[in-house]
């Protein structure tokens, strides 16, 4: 009788820990979810890809990016929303692909250029101090050739393309802009080196894995 008693004390036990388990692993995926759909949402990203993974093609790949950043560079540099960017993305997408053919033509080459807007995979990136868990972006698209090379990606808003690799620093006004996109926990996610921070962080990337897992089975 008693080991009957024991075993059903046991059993509840352990019942009570899956449930609480099962909680914690919903509010989890719940919060995870909740915050890297917010950040995918304020961040709009360039995104250049090489015909090949040839040493030329590469080097093709940086010089269209300079003259599509410079360019850009000049239109969106007071802009304070991710709409607005988009809305000038959109209005110059033949003027990138003219930019782009311009630098195939002069650098001796004859690839098609291929420019368009979407929401594209991005795996994580870190932009000086800045890390972006891995997703879904909106961003625009470059592709030069065959688009089977390796690839080049940066954030046109907030402005995270300038920023100085050598220094590894992400300007203020950048960190600003971003900061008024997103709430304070999520911006500390993004910007944070503490244990804690980098957990949170850890856990983004782990419940956008195994949901990309679980969407890519249905």
């Amino acid at each position: 009788m008693k080991k009957n008693h024991l075993f059903l004390i046991v059993k509840k036990i352990l019942l009570l820990v899956l449930l609480l388990f099962l909680f914690t692993s919903i509010c989890a995926f719940s919060y995870a979810n909740a915050v890297s759909e917010h950040i995918y949402d304020s961040v709009f990203r360039l995104h250049v890809i090489a015909n090949s993974d040839s040493s030329y093609d590469q080097e093709l790949k940086y010089k269209v990016r300079d003259k599509i950043l410079e360019y850009l560079n000049s239109l969106s540099t007071n802009c304070k929303s991710k709409e607005e960017v988009i809305n000038i993305a959109l209005n110059n997408i033949s003027k990138f692909r003219e930019i782009a053919e311009n630098v195939v033509m002069e650098n001796g080459f004859d690839y098609n250029v291929d420019v368009s807007i979407g929401n594209y995979e991005f795996p994580t990136k870190q932009y000086g101090d800045i890390s972006l868990p891995s997703g879904f972006y909106d961003a625009l698209r470059i592709n030069i050739g065959e688009a089977s090379g390796q690839n080049w990606w940066c954030v046109m808003f907030p402005p995270l393309c300038f920023v100085d690799v050598t220094s590894g620093i992400v300007p203020d006004g950048s960190k600003e802009l971003l900061q008024n996109e997103l709430s304070g926990e999520e911006f500390y996610i993004v910007s944070g080196n503490s244990p804690d921070i980098k957990f949170k962080f850890k856990l983004l990337e782990l419940f956008n894995n195994v949901a990309k897992i679980y969407t890519s089975k249905k």
